[in-house]
């Protein structure tokens, strides 16, 4: 009986629309929750494994999404469509990822140094740290995107982050194929302009 109540359940989540889950949500309804997680985790973990390259780090970054989520659903006020508000949340999870990875590893070559009474090895601490600098360049492109036109945002985020195809994006737009590709490549110039010299050559 309880697994046909549990099918049930299921079942009705699975039927909810985004508006209804959230509302439920912000209500404290474990269904909501569920439904929300469903029309997006997977999204989510996109955007995760984009930025850290990592498959089990973004699983773990997923949850950690989630979990704020649930913690911070009543913040939402509905002023942005729900992805967008999820997908900012992510995107500030995974940066304070690189924050605390960044002092960690510098808490960690301190250690070191003052372990070592020679002065000229203490000096190679000082070379180029590729694990911050990638930090860095991710915070950097993070704020370029922000400064697009919300035309050339909108586009960059569905293609390049959120994985959408041309085809997709011309429906959900309501624009041609052509058109979603000339907006693309100019959104790819522009944050190219928008970005630091030295990022900008990397890319």
């Amino acid at each position: 009986m309880k697994s046909n109540l549990d099918s049930l359940k299921a079942s009705t989540s699975s039927q909810l629309s985004e508006n209804e889950a959230v509302r439920l949500a912000q209500e404290g309804d474990s269904e909501g929750f569920e439904r929300l997680y469903q029309l997006h985790s997977r999204r989510v973990y996109g955007l995760c494994l984009h930025m850290v390259k990592n498959p089990d780090e973004a699983e773990d970054l997923t949850q950690s999404a989630f979990l704020q989520t649930f913690r911070k659903i009543q913040t939402f006020r509905a002023e942005a469509r729900f992805s967008t508000w999820l997908h900012r949340l992510t995107v500030n999870i995974v940066l304070m990822h690189f924050r605390k990875r960044k002092q960690s590893e510098i808490s960690l070559d301190e250690t070191l140094q003052l372990d070592d009474e020679s002065p000229e090895r203490s000096v190679e601490f000082g070379g180029p740290d590729l694990n911050l600098n990638s930090a860095i360049d991710r915070i950097n492109l993070d704020k370029a995107i922000d400064q697009l036109p919300h035309g050339y945002k909108k586009m960059l985020i569905l293609h390049d982050i959120e994985g959408y195809q041309h085809s997709e994006i011309s429906r959900i737009l309501g624009c041609s194929v052509g058109n979603s590709k000339s907006q693309l490549h100019k959104a790819r110039q522009r944050l190219r302009e928008l970005l630091p010299r030295r990022f900008a050559r990397a890319s």
